[in-house]
């Protein structure tokens, strides 16, 4: 198990995940694809370089999100998240090309324990992502639901 339990979880603690992950075409483009998105953006080539000012394709936010969430998960949630609450001011202040690599970092900035699952908590992460070049590319506030560690 990877993940760390509510209670060793502290306010202000940040965790810098070593993981980084180079985004490639096809990886946007299958990405896309599967999830039924016909966006332009994401597609055309051509279209992004004489219709577009980014002049090039852009990475399919939806696969910005998941990846900076899953990237986020070895290190914070793995084998003690009980189930992802939600996903709140999700923001991509700049946007990925293919060939960018991502890096994350993930805050606690709230704990509170539950009323109703003595033996869980929920906690509130912050995560950020950045590009190569140390451009934030996208954050979020993730709620979940995380195991305390067992007792006895």
């Amino acid at each position: 198990m990877a993940g760390v339990y509510f209670d060793e979880l502290t306010v202000g603690q940040v965790f810098h995940h070593p993981l980084k992950r180079t985004i490639t075409e096809a990886d946007n483009v299958f990405f896309t694809a599967l999830t039924h998105n016909p966006a332009l953006l994401h597609l055309d080539e051509e279209y992004c370089r004489t219709e577009t000012e980014f002049g090039q394709r852009i990475v399919n936010s939806c696969f910005t999100l998941g990846l900076m969430v899953g990237i986020s998960v070895g290190d914070t949630t793995l084998g003690t998240a009980v189930a992802n609450l939600g996903w709140d001011e999700v923001r991509f202040p700049k946007p990925l090309f293919h060939g960018d690599t991502i890096r994350v970092e993930t805050e606690v900035i709230e704990l509170r324990e539950s009323k109703s699952r003595p033996n869980q908590g929920i906690v509130t992460f912050l995560h950020r992502a950045y590009n190569q070049k140390g451009e934030l590319v996208a954050s979020c506030k993730r709620s979940g639901l995380q195991l305390k560690r067992p007792q006895g």
